[in-house]
């Protein structure tokens, strides 16, 4: 079956599991390196490398977890065990910010480093399974682009909600907020988003049954690595990443040093996300009349001349930057939900061996996503290494140099235009979207395969 409509019954629990996802990745996007150079006292360059550091786990991780998704399919029909036990990330999420007091320095940057490890391991079991979902659904091209609208529509809405509560619950000054109580209050509406996207999970499954896997067909890791249509996606997907997760790690550091305005970051945030979300359901129309590639790229190139315009810093005036940041919010729905909304759709071109591997192929790509959320945050603190910015401790007050504000400028404007460049080349070698598109592509529950030569 592959022209089945998703019910809303189902629809809306799974889109909620995104809660969760938004939490984990915004959260700990935004705010773990100010809390580090900012609250904690940690060098820059330190605090991001051990971030980066501690990141680079999830490279074996999330394939691992992967692997160990489809095993549990095939053998029980159903991801959703993992997804249970993933819901523990709650509880490392909140010991992440209670740092316990007297710790600065190299004792704190511990104490966060081996709790986001451990909240990585919990999340990407959690993560995996979810995403893996719509390539186990027996669901045509367009209804992917549907059911992740959905999703995507949800999880920008609690980045966008995390973002600009965060840091209302630690007060008005960041440097000395109460991070325990945000991690305390944003970690019970993880919880109860997760149970209901494995609530969700559990009904596309029954609306939409793909076919069932059996235990002797599972491709595994190598299957994903050999796929050259998800090697192209992937590594722009990655590129991208990297680039989104350096702008959220940036803007608290542009709002107080470039803008004068510690506070701005809850506006700039919600500058950034708004449009995103009201801008998700018109993508999937424009996906549905151009495709998805072509939109795509439409929105990076988008991206590319927003954080070139933004590049002109305070000068610009507060109404134009806030214009701009919509704008690349804009670009960010789409760089959301077209790619993972194309995922399913390579999975499909490689017949059985992508259905048996959908957890394999998933936890690649959410390896990609990890990957960026270590090295956006590393690359942005090395800006701020380069330029001599000073880290300070909760209440203290630093003046910076001419030198360290320029890379706070220039990291959170140029730096993301020359990596959604690299990502935009990148993209352009990912060909399998107009013979998806034209139903060329048959579902993997299907067991067939037909994707034309590369062009």
């Amino acid at each position: 079956m592959t022209n089945a409509r998703l019910p809303m019954s189902a629809l809306a629990p799974f889109a909620a599991g995104s809660i969760g996802m938004g939490i984990w990745v915004t959260v700990p996007g935004i705010f773990l390196l100010y809390f580090l150079t900012d609250v904690l006292a940690v060098p820059p360059l330190v605090a991001g490398t051990t971030l980066l550091l501690a990141n680079i786990l999830d490279v074996v991780l999330h394939p691992w977890a992967g692997r160990l998704s489809d095993t549990d399919r095939a053998r029980g029909g159903s991801r959703r065990r993992l997804m249970f036990a993933g819901t523990a990330v709650v509880l490392v999420f909140v010991a992440m910010f209670a740092v316990p007091s007297g710790l600065r320095g190299t004792p704190a940057v511990a104490w966060v480093a081996v709790t986001f490890v451990a909240g990585n391991l919990l999340y990407s079991g959690y993560q995996v399974s979810y995403l893996a979902t719509p390539a186990d659904l027996g669901i045509g091209y367009h209804e992917r682009t549907r059911l992740m609208g959905y999703r995507n529509v949800v999880i920008t809405v609690s980045v966008l909600l995390a973002g600009v509560i965060a840091p209302l619950l630690t007060g008005d000054d960041p440097g000395v907020g109460d991070y325990t109580r945000m991690a305390m209050l944003l970690g019970a509406a993880m919880l109860t988003g997760m149970l209901a996207g494995i609530l969700g999970v559990a009904r596309l499954n029954r609306a939409a049954p793909g076919t069932p896997v059996d235990h002797g067909h599972r491709g595994g890791l190598l299957v994903a690595l050999r796929d050259r249509h998800f090697r192209a996606l992937t590594a722009s997907y990655l590129t991208v990443a990297i680039t989104m997760n350096l702008v959220l790690a940036a803007m608290p550091y542009f709002a107080e040093y470039e803008m004068g305005r510690a506070n701005l970051t809850s506006t700039l945030v919600a500058a950034f996300m708004a449009p995103a979300v009201l801008a998700t359901p018109l993508w999937v129309l424009v996906a549905r009349r151009f495709g998805k590639q072509r939109s795509l790229l439409a929105a990076q190139g988008a991206f590319v001349a927003g954080s070139l315009a933004l590049g002109l810093g305070a000068q610009a005036g507060l109404p134009l930057i806030i214009g701009t940041v919509a704008v690349l919010g804009v670009a960010f729905a789409a760089m959301q939900l077209m790619p993972l909304s194309m995922v399913p759709d390579v999975i499909a071109s490689a017949g059985r061996g992508g259905a048996a591997s959908a957890g394999s192929y998933t936890g690649v790509w959410t390896t990609a996503e990890a990957t960026g959320g270590a090295l956006g945050p590393y690359l942005f603190s090395a800006c701020l290494a380069v330029g001599g910015f000073a880290a300070s401790g909760a209440g203290e007050q630093i003046t910076q140099t001419p030198d360290a504000l320029t890379a706070v400028r220039y990291g959170f404007t140029l730096v993301p235009a020359a990596l959604m460049t690299v990502a935009i080349v990148l993209q352009r070698r990912y060909t399998l979207d107009n013979a998806a598109s034209a139903g060329e592509v048959t579902l993997a529950a299907s067991g067939q395969s037909r994707v034309p030569p590369s062009r």
